[in-house]
């Protein structure tokens, strides 16, 4: 569990398909990279800051939970399996990109954002970018099920931010706002129209929306 408080900005390093030919200057040759009998999808490297990262420990890679396998200086490797994959941006990312981080919530910890699973929902799409001041608002187009667990002031998570829904201006669109400090400590600060980013609709709004949907 996380929540949406992105602690590292990390840096993809090399990209290998399957234990296929790796992507990146961290792998010149192409030799495989983390490949095991009978597993599907991608093997990502990410170049991050952390210290006591340990294997096994589950981080949110722009809002993505995922499962730390293998860490060595500088980094750590996670494997992407297809469902995952199918619903997210993974399968296009490349040597360099950066990327959101942030390590599991602790018990101790300040929930400074909101409860964000980890669980993406599926990709949304910049459709207008307005200057406000000294904040951006953004509408974006995103998937039927995270709209219909949307509400005004309600949550949401754009590659693994947590975000305040400004408005609901249309029928699959939401709209939030980013300040200064967000911007420039996440990767949502180089968002332009058209970009897309993975989105997670509140989880206490999907139970509602379950609730309701179940009860005759």
């Amino acid at each position: 569990m996380f929540t949406g408080i992105v602690s590292a900005i990390g840096r993809v390093g090399v990209v290998s398909r399957n234990g296929g030919n790796g992507r990146g200057r961290g792998n010149p040759k192409g030799r495989p990279v983390g490949r095991r009998e009978g597993e599907d999808g991608l093997v990502l490297t990410i170049r991050a800051p952390y210290k006591g990262l340990k294997k096994g420990e589950s981080i949110a890679v722009n809002g993505a939970c995922l499962t730390v396998e293998r860490v060595a200086a500088g980094g750590f490797t996670v494997h992407v399996i297809e469902t995952t994959e199918g619903r997210t941006l993974f399968g296009e990312y490349v040597t360099g990109r950066k990327v959101n981080l942030e390590r599991a919530l602790r018990a101790a910890d300040r929930v400074g954002g909101h409860i964000v699973q980890g669980h993406v929902d599926g990709v949304a799409v910049v459709e207008r970018a307005d200057r406000r001041g000294d904040a951006w608002v953004y509408d974006l187009r995103v998937p039927r099920e995270v709209r219909d667990s949307s509400i005004p002031r309600g949550s949401i998570t754009l590659d693994g931010v947590s975000l305040t829904i400004n408005a609901l201006p249309g029928p699959d669109l939401v709209q939030v706002a980013l300040i200064p400090f967000t911007r420039r400590r996440t990767t949502l600060g180089n968002l332009r129209v058209g970009d897309r980013v993975h989105v997670e609709g509140d989880v206490l709004g999907k139970y509602v929306r379950y609730l309701c949907r179940s009860t005759p």
